[in-house]
């Protein structure tokens, strides 16, 4: 090893490397600042929460007191009733009660409706003016049984405003408190008059019984929800926040903003859900909230969420209300973090300033530091990567500081080492290649074999579920429908027994009884005997068709047949079109694909029937998607020109061999993926609709299982055929245990 020569003069890195306090300086001035914002942003997290809070609050407050009233009104009224206060033999006077409630309540409508479809009714459609409805029993929509009347100030009609048509008995109002046998609140109504500002309003419905327990009427008080979002609009305090209310199914009831929760379009009221709302953060707020809680119905408790709208971060409360009579709403209160975070940016731009001031100094002293000890790392830098490049023959000269003459002792000595060392790699650098070629050799062999046995997995998991599943719905289904169809013999010959009965009285008995005789008449004799031999001639040929279904869901699965066995090629193919017939069908874009069968007479022949049903299959299904493709991007004036068919041809090549072939007029496969559609897992279908593995395993199906021949020819823009040809006879595949 090399010695550097002893010097008086030479200086100990800490005395030249002053950066770590420069840095330790910087990292303590961000780190101030970090936790100081941090800490900012939690007190302004907790102020924000209880702000919000405190608002929800509020609100279910103001709902429990607002929305308790017309529930209150009806069961005075109610009381008034049974006490016989209001006389329900003097209507008009029961009107005129109600019109004087109406002058002390905040309410938009009290009603009496009776079974018969009369209503008495006190209305005050703007909030200021209080009109008197009486509705008479509803006869057709062409009779105005309607009337509203405007009233003195004593509450008697003076004058007609409007006569409508309605049909009460059908009313939401009045179906709903019926059917619950309660008082409920009805669903939410809206109403709209030209001459009147649109509404919406909830209605507190409650069914009065007398000792017997017979419907006497229903008790109807209806409120303005628009009331509950001039609240919100006045109890909102945040300027970027927003406070609304929606019902568990999304809907909006009322909100914080100038546009109502509504919409009149053709004069007709349609309410927002949250998520189509007007204003972009309670559409934000809907969006995150169904993210996190897809189901609102399952919110029952209090939930605090974080929205992000244009930069800023809203604190969010959604809180449940319910009240006895069915509502069950969601409170949702929202206040922004600009509102706390003034001071806090201020602070931090502080910071960021004391950052730049220590960044500053820091620099200064580190090009300070770095021209001290940059010198001698640049020729130690130099010596390594003139090492590196293969000169072993390097040297470094000793400094003016004590670590880096111990590093270039290192170094010399490492250079010696290394000099020797790579001689002796080398060496053995030539048995390493020799060893890397043999082990990626038999890498390659077994990644070959690994997804050969995949692909096998695979395909034997597909039809085991397959067949699994089409032959247990073939067994479910053909047990009932031969019992129908065993029953059909007797019922026909039964009902032959009866008309035949029936002929012999008509014969012997030509002069029934009037009873008979209007019985005759009524049920339409004449025609029953005809038509009877011609319902059960269907229903037999019904019965006869699904058996026919279920041998051919039978004769595709093959769950029995698993083994080499003889089997009819046409079964086969037949069985395999029944399965896709709902996809040759024409669609709503598209029109029906035509099937062209031409069948040769066929042998029989030795086969695993069940998988070279799935090699049909497969082909199939890749033609329809074909031809689907190609119907996609034409118009149904050249799909009428050239329509979609797929033609399906057998023949007897020799007395040892036949051939199916498969085509479509579908828009062809290119040539440079012509070569590569029978790889495992190649696919040209986007992802999620194809795996790759359909042409590989039918390929090793018919070459391997069955020792044929599977090929394909196709043009672009002439459509695909697909061949395969096969022995009739094959010997079984022998698996080699010992391998």
């Amino acid at each position: 090893m090399v010695q550097y020569p002893k010097k008086s003069n030479v200086w100990p890195l800490q005395a030249v490397l002053i950066a770590p306090f420069v840095i330790q300086l910087l990292a303590a001035v961000g780190l101030v600042g970090y936790l100081s914002f941090k800490n900012g942003e939690k007190a302004v997290s907790e102020l924000a929460d209880q702000v919000i809070e405190s608002t929800s609050n509020e609100v279910r407050q103001h709902l429990t007191a607002y929305l308790s009233t017309p529930h209150k009104v009806s069961q005075l009224n109610a009381d008034a009733i049974r006490l016989n206060v209001l006389n329900l033999n003097d209507l008009p006077q029961v009107q005129r009660y109600f019109w004087h409630q109406m002058q002390t309540y905040d309410l938009t409508y009290i009603s009496l409706i009776l079974p018969t479809g009369e209503v008495r009714a006190a209305y005050r459609p703007d909030g200021k003016i209080a009109t008197l409805d009486t509705v008479k029993p509803f006869i057709n929509d062409q009779v105005k049984n309607a009337t509203t009347y405007l009233t003195d100030k004593q509450g008697n009609p003076r004058k007609i405003l409007a006569e409508t048509a309605w049909d009460v008995l059908k009313d939401s109002i009045y179906t709903e408190p019926v059917k619950a046998k309660k008082a409920i609140w009805s669903r939410i109504n809206t109403y709209y008059d030209p001459a009147l500002p649109p509404s919406i309003s909830a209605a507190a419905g409650r069914p009065l019984y007398d000792a017997n327990q017979k419907l006497i009427g229903v008790l109807n008080t209806e409120i303005h929800l628009q009331t509950l979002s001039n609240f919100l609009s006045q109890l909102k305090t945040d300027q970027q926040g927003e406070i609304f209310v929606m019902e568990r199914s999304g809907l909006l009831v009322a909100n914080s903003v100038k546009d109502a929760p509504f919409k009149l379009v053709d004069e007709e009221i349609q309410r927002f859900p949250a998520s189509q709302s007007p204003n972009p953060l309670i559409r934000a707020i809907a969006a995150q909230t169904k993210q996190q809680f897809p189901v609102l119905s399952a919110i029952k408790q209090p939930q605090k969420i974080i929205v992000k709208l244009q930069g800023d971060r809203h604190h969010v409360s959604i809180t449940p209300w319910q009240d006895e009579y069915g509502l069950d709403w969601l409170v949702v209160s929202s206040i922004s973090e600009n509102n706390f975070m003034a001071q806090i940016h201020a602070n931090t731009r502080t910071t960021i300033v004391l950052c730049i001031g220590a960044g500053i100094i820091a620099t200064i002293v580190g090009i300070f530091t770095s021209r001290r000890i940059a010198q001698p790392i640049f020729r130690l830098n130099q010596a390594s990567q003139a090492l590196a490049a293969g000169d072993l023959d390097q040297m470094v000269q000793p400094t003016h500081v004590q670590e880096l003459n111990i590093l270039g002792e290192s170094f010399n000595e490492m250079a010696g080492q290394l000099k020797a060392a790579f001689i002796e790699l080398e060496d053995s650098n030539v048995e390493l290649e020799h060893h890397v070629a043999e082990r990626t050799t038999k890498l390659k062999d077994a990644l070959a074999e690994l997804q050969h046995t995949q692909l096998q997995m695979i395909q034997a998991e597909k039809m085991s579920s397959l067949g699994q599943l089409v032959a247990g719905i073939a067994h479910e289904v053909n047990n009932p429908i031969n019992f129908v169809k065993g029953n059909l013999i007797f019922i026909q010959e039964h009902a032959g027994q009866l008309m035949e009965l029936v002929e012999l009285y008509q014969t012997h008995y030509e002069q029934p009884v009037e009873a008979i005789q209007s019985q005759v008449s009524a049920i339409d004799l004449e025609f029953i005997q005809t038509d009877m031999p011609k319902l059960i001639h269907s229903m037999t040929v019904g019965t006869d068709r699904i058996q026919g279904i279920v041998q051919s869901l039978r004769n595709f699965s093959r769950m029995d047949e698993s083994a080499l066995q003889r089997a009819n090629v046409h079964d086969g193919l037949d069985s395999t079109l029944l399965i896709l017939q709902h996809r040759l069908k024409a669609q709503p874009d598209r029109v029906e694909i035509e099937v062209v069968k031409h069948f040769s007479d066929l042998p029989l022949i030795d086969c695993y029937a069940g998988q070279l049903n799935q090699v049909f299959m497969n082909l199939l299904a890749n033609a329809i998607d074909a031809l689907e493709d190609r119907l996609r991007q034409q118009t149904p004036a050249e799909q009428a020109a050239n329509p979609p068919q797929i033609t399906i041809q057998t023949e007897h090549l020799s007395p040892d061999s036949l051939v199916i072939k498969i085509a479509d007029n579908g828009c062809g496969i290119p040539r440079d993926i012509q070569q590569r559609i029978f790889e495992p897992f190649f696919t040209t279908k986007p992802i999620g609709k194809g795996t790759g593995i359909g042409m590989s395993i039918s390929y090793q199906i018919v070459v391997e299982r069955h020792q044929g021949k599977l090929g394909c020819h196709s043009e672009r823009g002439q459509g695909t055929e697909f061949s395969i040809q096969i022995p009739v006879t094959i010997q079984p595949v022998v698996v080699d245990q010992t391998a």
